[in-house]
């Protein structure tokens, strides 16, 4: 997990370097510049792309060469060799193959199961449950547990002041009907869209809060996957597709007010009408992914700084400690915010396709 790993490397980090100023001579420190030298060179770019890619196992933490994880189930169907299941475990953290197959460690497959054939790299079928998928089952797990037992206690206290966990969801469900779905989609027809409406918003809300907490089950990058967002955004297209009214086709092939040689005998401006529908789920797609995924790899940047610095010198590398730190919690404050207001920009603008699909002529 990405941010547990971040903040045990930190405190590691002060635990070996603070007794070292203290008591090591400058013969002793001349061993410790020798012997860093000899260590693997820091790699920033993979340390951060490691830790917001999607995985086989749920990494809990590291001391030194020690890494501690949660194995998870690998479910792979080869044309080869045919079904497999097996626990990633048996990988021994990349550095073992298991039944032909293994984790590769660069090129296009860096990270995937892949399976040697006449020694050269195959990529399966994979449906494995990796720590993204977990995280998106635990978190929907989650919501039904809540809303059930929210709408169990509708059930049992109608007509009265809401109480407990009701009284917690209440107002932000009001909202996103009262702020979002009503003004979007119209009085007459938001209540089709509301349980749509609301899934996405408490999903990507809880997601995102959920990759910001540094232990099981938190950690995963589920929002900052752009597969994940691909099929929330491609949910989005087919209700607003599906639902489409005959003005809504009309302004899209025909549309009122545009001079008719920007129709014919070219299709100039039905051709960019077009080009909308499908552009308007991509710019949902990529905006969650890039603001979910740009904060992560923000705050995994500062922690880098201190080991790219303590490489050049301990002491600059615990100088540039205090400042990454200070940025680190800033960055981890503020993604907090982010996590809701990604969460309300893509509702909000689902909602507002919808209301585009379902708007009838004036």
């Amino acid at each position: 997990m990405k941010h547990i790993h971040r903040l045990l490397l930190i405190a590691f980090f002060f635990t070996c370097l603070t007794p070292a100023f203290a008591s090591v001579s400058d013969e002793h420190e001349h061993e410790i510049h020798q012997e860093s030298h000899n260590k693997k060179k820091f790699e920033p770019g993979n340390f951060i792309m490691d830790h917001i890619a999607d995985a086989y196992d749920w990494h809990v933490f590291s001391y030194g060469d020690f890494h501690f994880t949660a194995p998870l189930p690998v479910i792979v169907y080869s044309e080869h060799s045919g079904f497999h299941v097996f626990m990633s475990s048996n990988f021994h953290h990349g550095h073992s193959s298991y039944k032909g197959f293994e984790l590769a460690k660069e090129g296009e497959y860096r990270g995937k199961v892949v399976e040697m054939v006449n020694g050269h790299h195959v990529r399966p079928f994979d449906i494995s449950m990796t720590k993204n998928v977990v995280s998106m089952l635990i978190s929907m797990i989650f919501l039904l547990w809540v809303f059930i037992s929210v709408a169990k206690t509708y059930t049992k206290r109608k007509g009265q002041e809401p109480k407990g966990l009701q009284a917690y969801l209440e107002p932000i469900i009001v909202f996103v009907i009262d702020e979002i779905a009503k003004p979007a989609i119209g009085e007459k027809k938001y209540k089709k869209f509301v349980p749509f409406l609301l899934t996405i918003f408490f999903f990507i809300w809880l997601n995102n809060l959920m990759g910001l907490v540094p232990f099981i089950p938190g950690g995963a990058n589920v929002t900052g996957n752009i597969t994940i967002t691909m099929v929330l955004a491609l949910f989005t297209f087919i209700i607003t597709t599906v639902n489409g009214n005959k003005n809504y086709w009309k302004h899209i092939f025909n549309t009122p007010g545009v001079p008719w040689w920007l129709k014919f005998p070219v299709p100039l401006m039905p051709l960019v009408e077009l080009m909308g529908v499908f552009t308007k789920p991509f710019v949902l797609m990529v905006r969650l992914f890039a603001n979910i995924t740009a904060g992560h790899m923000i705050v995994l940047a500062f922690v880098s700084l201190i080991f790219i610095f303590g490489e050049m010198s301990p002491a600059l590398g615990m100088g540039t400690s205090v400042i990454s730190v200070f940025f680190v919690i800033f960055m981890d404050v503020l993604e907090l915010l982010v996590a809701l207001i990604q969460a309300y920009v893509f509702t909000l603008l689902s909602a507002l396709y919808f209301g585009m699909a379902v708007e009838e002529h004036h």
